[in-house]
């Protein structure tokens, strides 16, 4: 991994991942960068390699106050702070945030810098990305969470507000992973605890409702699909497509009470 940021240069994150897959630990990829670097004096950069190996660097030209702190396979960094103690603040949260998911421990650092008084300059953006330690993955299982917001007055709370509704769809993903195999109790777990997380969102109630009908709750699952139905008319077409593709097995009389 590599995060670069002060006045930035691209080419520390592709050529730190070049070097450290070449074999290069962290700290004799980020030394060779930055010895081939003129303006290091002004960049701020952290690696980590796959044995855990980290370097930091924060040049003499960043912008107060501007420093890093490097731990047991973490590193946090800022510059331009309001205050000194943002990465104090950061590294403790990482740390007391043990056993947690990793998505939840970054952004608990993140609010932690906040906290301080974060950027002297205010808030606009926040990034997440988690990827997952297996490398034997295809990229697009490997991507665990991968969170933007690029423009915002309070870009924090955005951030939270998009990785709770990230986890609501990766539980709707396996609660549809489920009913592919056949699996409907485990696929109503699924689309129920997405719903919990995201209960506003009527797509998550639509899929909650169609494992209830599946299970032939049919009761349960009309009431639910009728206030759906008053919100939107469409997801009343959606059920009647459903027995075509297999998604929806009830009989026709069921299947007019959830159309009701």
């Amino acid at each position: 991994m590599v995060a670069t940021q002060s006045f930035v240069d691209k080419r520390y994150g592709h050529e730190g991942l070049r070097l450290m897959k070449q074999g290069l630990s962290a700290p004799a990829a980020l030394a060779q960068l930055l010895q081939a670097d003129e303006a290091g004096a002004v960049r701020q950069v952290a690696m980590i390699d796959a044995k855990g190996r980290i370097a930091a660097h924060t040049g003499s030209n960043c912008i107060d106050h501007a420093s890093h702190i490097v731990g047991p396979n973490f590193s946090v960094q800022s510059n331009m702070m309001l205050k000194p103690t943002v990465c104090e603040a950061m590294a403790a949260a990482f740390k007391s945030s043990y056993g947690q998911p990793l998505a939840q421990r970054l952004l608990a650092a993140l609010q932690a810098a906040q906290a301080q008084g974060g950027d002297i300059r205010g808030q606009q953006s926040a990034a997440l990305l988690v990827v997952s330690g297996d490398s034997s993955l295809a990229p697009w299982h490997g991507r665990l969470t991968d969170l933007r917001v690029d423009d915002h007055p309070r870009p924090l709370q955005e951030l939270q507000r998009l990785l709770k509704v990230h986890q609501a769809y990766t539980l709707m993903n396996d609660g549809d992973l489920a009913i592919e195999k056949g699996e409907l109790d485990k696929a109503m777990q699924a689309y129920q605890a997405a719903m919990r997380l995201f209960p506003a969102n009527l797509e998550m109630q639509y899929w909650t409702a169609i494992g209830l009908a599946n299970n032939q709750q049919i009761s349960k699952a009309a009431a639910l699909l009728q206030r759906i139905y008053k919100q939107d008319a469409n997801w009343r077409e959606l059920t009647r497509r459903l027995p075509k593709v297999g998604l929806l097995t009830v009989d026709k009389q069921a299947l007019a009470q959830l159309l009701k």
